[in-house]
């Protein structure tokens, strides 16, 4: 068939697995076609094109993405997405979902925050809100922004400082810190024990 590709050929294409491509099927994510004679799925370069943004800047739905820290900054979260509804409110912005996480910008495992980045990806999302950069990720801003605007998503920035504690910086960046720290100590033992073997081996040559 012209202009189609097969499960493999389309998962190459994308840089995605046949079980990925199988498992969104089945959630509806990205419904494959099937072949009425051997009921084996395929699809089209229109898909490609869509799932590349390409073909998607008149659909996809508006997102709101809140995020604190901390379990304590609970009351925090709820006046980010009372800032977020108000501005919507202003500036004409219908949304069609709420999205927030607990969890630091550091950690790239959230889960909501890994559910929208798919539905980007997917070509789902028009237009992404946040409150402040920070929210979405601590570091690393504009790839994420680049990534959005590959797959035809606008992400609006509210930029309201009061919603980028100072505090949460602090943690993030004790954290760096802690990291850092322990792969230098690890180099040093590391350093240590290659001294020390080839001290011994020094040692045991016969002169």
């Amino acid at each position: 068939m012209a202009n189609t590709y097969n499960i493999q050929e389309f998962g190459k294409l994308i840089g995605k697995s046949t079980k990925t491509l199988q498992k969104w099927d089945r959630e509806g994510k990205l419904i494959a076609h099937r072949s009425p004679q051997s009921n084996r799925r395929y699809y089209t370069h229109d898909q490609y094109l869509e799932y590349r943004g390409l073909k998607a800047a008149d659909k996809g739905q508006t997102i709101v993405y809140a995020r604190v820290s901390g379990a304590a900054q609970k009351p925090d979260l709820l006046n980010q997405r009372e800032a977020l509804k108000a501005y919507c409110g202003t500036h004409h912005i219908p949304v069609d979902a709420w999205l927030q996480d607990i969890g630091s910008g550091l950690n790239y495992k959230r889960k909501n925050f890994n559910a929208l980045m798919e539905q980007i990806e997917l070509g789902n999302v028009r237009r992404l809100v946040i409150a402040h950069r920070d929210r979405l990720v601590r570091f690393g801003y504009s790839y994420f922004e680049a990534f959005c605007e590959r797959h035809n998503c606008e992400i609006v920035v509210m930029n309201e400082d009061t919603f980028s504690p100072d505090q949460e910086m602090v943690q993030d960046l004790i954290a760096i810190i802690t990291v850092f720290a322990a792969r230098l100590h690890g180099l040093r033992s590391y350093k240590k024990v290659l001294k020390d073997a080839a001290l011994h081996k020094d040692q045991d040559t016969p002169d």
